[in-house]
């Protein structure tokens, strides 16, 4: 074996190194998922032990899955944004607009399949706008997506005066199955998660769209050496963040049946959280789509598992806060590059 400069040469490598086998490389390659997978399991364990009567009710996770596939669209899509070095903090109220645009359509008597359409182009825009801001402008995306977060939350206020649409009259009609109904006994809802999760993994891991927002989150210098488009790449991300907001903001809306100015409140936190805990950490280069729908059920199940553990409700917010910080130190000490 040849020793250069005190390194193994690279033609010596496959001699210095074991070969792997699939088990090993299967779990290397997908240690973040994994992780959050066992992070997830721990944690309802515990529940079951604290609360079996509640945690071996199949009634409690069918009353958490009812909104969890909003959670797992959002954070699968968020993962790309925070991937490439930035933040996203618009998202709840960019649910709201999109919320809005599509009970206004619908008031118009359009067809509801039309309303889809133009609050999902409404979600688009406003992710464009997020971009352009971000890549052109030049400001930090922590405080222009606050600021934006603030302004669409005030234009619903505005334009609804504090009033709900109600969507009662949806239900049990063909859109409303669509979204909501039953698929051959699977929850519509369901799959549609599961199609954003599907298109969030080939999108990050086997497109070269993921290849290059990971670039650009990891060496934004060498990513434009490269011939990357930096500027192209982030909007692409904060627009599909957008899509996913419009999406997310149907599916919430039918399933209360009604679309009220403050709709998208409340999902900040833990839908960061879930990314966070999913092994995406906020530095960028490196994400997880598996990780974040993974950390969307471990945030799903918190605020059951604390009210069936005997804690008050109110100590939601400061379990999310907890989970977050330990899991961004977490990475932080895992990840040998970012370290020292």
């Amino acid at each position: 074996m040849t020793i250069l400069n005190g390194e193994l040469r690279s033609a010596d490598l496959g001699e210095a190194r074991p070969q792997r086998g699939p088990i090993t490389r299967f779990v290397i390659a997908n240690r973040r998922a994994l992780s959050s997978l066992l992070v997830f399991l721990v944690l309802l364990a515990a529940f079951i032990l604290a609360s079996p009567q509640v945690f071996l009710n199949p009634g409690m996770y069918v009353a958490i899955f009812r909104t969890l596939p909003v959670s797992i669209i959002l954070a699968t899509s968020l993962v790309f944004v925070i991937a490439s070095g930035e933040i996203d903090l618009s998202f709840g109220s960019v649910v709201g607009i999109t919320a809005w645009a599509f009970s206004v359509v619908l008031g118009w008597g359009i067809n509801p399949f039309i309303a889809v359409l133009a609050a999902v182009l409404m979600g688009a825009f406003v992710g464009f706008i997020n971009g352009i801001i971000v890549t052109r402008l030049g400001l930090s995306s922590l405080v222009s997506t606050l600021g934006m977060s603030f302004l669409l939350r005030g234009f619903i206020n505005v334009a609804t005066q504090g009033e709900g649409f109600p969507l009662t009259y949806l239900r049990d009609t063909p859109f409303y199955n669509a979204f909501i109904g039953q698929i051959g006994g699977i929850p519509a809802h369901a799959l549609w998660a599961l199609g954003f999760i599907v298109v969030g993994i080939l999108l990050f891991n086997y497109h070269r769209f993921g290849t290059h927002i990971c670039c650009v989150g990891d060496n934004l210098e060498s990513a434009r050496e490269m011939g990357i488009n930096s500027a192209k790449i982030k909007t692409m991300a904060f627009i599909y963040v957008g899509i996913a907001s419009a999406i997310s903001a149907i599916l919430f809306s039918l399933t209360n049946q009604i679309v009220y100015p403050t709709t998208g409140d409340g999902l900040l936190l833990p839908t960061l959280a879930a990314v966070f805990v999913g092994g995406t950490p906020g530095w960028g280069g490196v994400g997880s789509i598996a990780g974040a729908a993974i950390g969307a059920c471990t945030v799903g199940i918190i605020e059951s598992g604390i009210v069936a553990t005997g804690f008050s409700h109110l100590f939601k917010e400061f379990f999310y806060g907890l989970i977050l910080i330990l899991a961004l130190t977490a990475h932080k000490v895992s990840d040998p590059r970012r370290q020292g």
